[in-house]
């Protein structure tokens, strides 16, 4: 059975390339993206690494931190960090965990049902301060993932967390958001919204991003 939205992530104890971590312990008061790799040298993931490296002071400034998983061993993953570095002109600056058991892979339901069992999905789990799994993107191997849409995620979850609205179709950071349904007294709205708001219909009132 899968896991999903607002689960506790699954805690665990692992050897990764920057050294051992329980994760729960290592998460701390940060969000934390895991994302999975089908396995070491291979071409799709060392560009994905090299960009999610490129991008850390973007995740630094969301209070977020990143962590990879491959199937294959810490000392592997150290040979190929040689050739993440020089291919995608990056340093490595996060952990990649050791997973030759597939303790993690099991654990957090990155393994095909029709694939060897060395073959992981390109799961990407959100996971915030207090633990839990908030968003999931699963791609297919052979799909590399758009970093910039994971910050866009963290963003849109931080927002709504902390404002009752909700983020429409294509929303980048500062466009103008969706005040929930719930919201109906005209003294919170003038509360919460002073910058006022626009009705298309009753139940579809777009309002300037409350934070901006």
């Amino acid at each position: 059975m899968g896991l999903h939205i607002t689960q506790i992530a699954p805690d665990f104890t692992a050897d990764t390339t920057e050294g051992p971590i329980s994760f729960h312990e290592w998460i701390g008061d940060k969000w934390v993206i895991l994302f999975s790799h089908p396995k070491d040298f291979t071409p799709v993931c060392t560009t994905e690494l090299g960009t999610a490296a490129k991008l850390k002071p973007e995740f630094e400034k969301r209070n977020a931190k990143m962590i990879a998983v491959s199937v294959d061993g810490v000392v592997d993953h150290k040979k190929w960090i040689g050739d993440i570095e020089e291919t995608q002109g990056c340093t490595m600056n996060f952990p990649i965990i050791g997973d030759e058991t597939r303790k993690v892979s099991r654990l957090y339901d990155m393994l095909t049902s029709d694939a060897p069992d060395t073959f992981t999905v390109r799961s990407v789990y959100f996971i915030d301060p207090n633990k839990k799994i908030r968003a999931i993107i699963t791609y297919p191997a052979s799909t590399g993932r758009n970093f910039h849409e994971i910050l866009r995620v963290i963003d849109s979850l931080q927002l709504t967390d902390n404002y009752k609205v909700a983020t429409p179709a294509n929303w980048t950071d500062g466009d103008d958001v969706v005040i929930v349904p719930a919201i109906q007294d005209p003294a919170e709205l003038a509360t919460r919204f002073p910058k006022g708001f626009k009705v298309v219909r009753p139940w579809l009132r777009m309002t300037p991003q409350p934070n901006k």
